[in-house]
């Protein structure tokens, strides 16, 4: 039975894979340093902490749930008990892109990532519904990366995944740059900004005169069947008065060059200033 070392296991993600973890095929050691997560760990799920010696004394797998902030860190105050051939999970790709892991070739780098509950999904319990983050109730697909290490190392990485991102659909592999591209990239620089640019013209109409609930419904709608034709979940096509206020609105909204994001001296900078 493989033996994982969960750093940071009382913390808002470790504790939802300390959640998820158990009943699986595998002993979890658990490691909190705060007294918050203990009690969290000790009240809410029954399970006591272990020194970080205890913990790693013939880990095979060491995960370390902790801030992008703080994985340098604790990658770094561990390196000397990590013995040769141990798997170090990383739940963002942020960190090891920057390099903040130690330069030990000996040792194998996994990386994953939730995709998160598809917004087209075929849940039909409430409580699935309402798991908008996943890993609870709600199916959610999910991304790794083998950085470093045996090819065969990435079936081991991937089979924890699943129960870390539990319950899944889709696993997908990707290299740790194109999760880069992914997160910050794509969900964050750019889909968490033009939705908060939505709630900001959500706000705007509000301010204009037009009800709050009554533009909250029509924006969530449209967004629904907008969505749905734009990413091919239905089959349909926009009026030429909604192609025509695009080819507007686009240039208005955007500037030409909005790509140069996904740059790999853009990649980079973003990816620098949250680690």
């Amino acid at each position: 039975m493989t033996t994982i070392a969960l750093f940071g296991a009382g913390g808002k993600m470790g504790y939802r894979l300390s959640t998820n973890f158990r009943g699986s095929p595998y002993t979890i050691r658990h490691v909190e340093i705060s007294e918050a997560g203990k009690e969290r760990l000790k009240t809410g799920l029954g399970i006591d902490t272990l020194s970080v010696d205890e913990a790693l004394a013939g880990a095979e797998v060491v995960i370390l749930a902790v801030p992008d902030t703080h994985i340098g860190k604790v990658a770094a105050g561990i390196e000397s008990k990590l013995a040769a051939g141990t798997m170090v999970i990383v739940l963002d790709a942020a960190a090891p892109f920057a390099g903040h892991l130690p330069k030990r070739l000996d040792l194998t780098y996994f990386v994953t990532h939730p995709c998160h509950p598809p917004i087209f999904n075929d849940e039909t319990d409430m409580a699935a519904k309402k798991d908008f983050f996943g890993g609870v109730k709600a199916k959610q697909h999910f991304v790794s990366a083998l950085m470093q290490g045996p090819e065969e190392d990435y079936a081991k990485g991937e089979k924890i995944a699943q129960i870390i991102w539990a319950p899944v659909m889709r696993s997908h592999r990707v290299t740790v740059e194109q999760m880069a591209l992914l997160e910050p990239g794509l969900s964050e620089t750019v889909c968490a900004s033009l939705l908060v640019v939505m709630k900001e013209a959500l706000d705007e109409v509000v301010a204009r005169g037009v009800d709050r609930q009554a533009a909250l419904d029509f924006l969530l709608g449209h967004m629904n069947v907008l969505g749905a034709v734009i990413f091919g979940e239905t089959k349909g096509v926009f009026s030429d008065a909604c192609n025509k206020a695009i080819e507007f609105g686009k240039p208005v909204l955007m500037r030409d060059d909005w790509k140069r994001v996904f740059e790999p001296e853009e990649i980079a900078a973003s990816i620098q200033r949250i680690t």
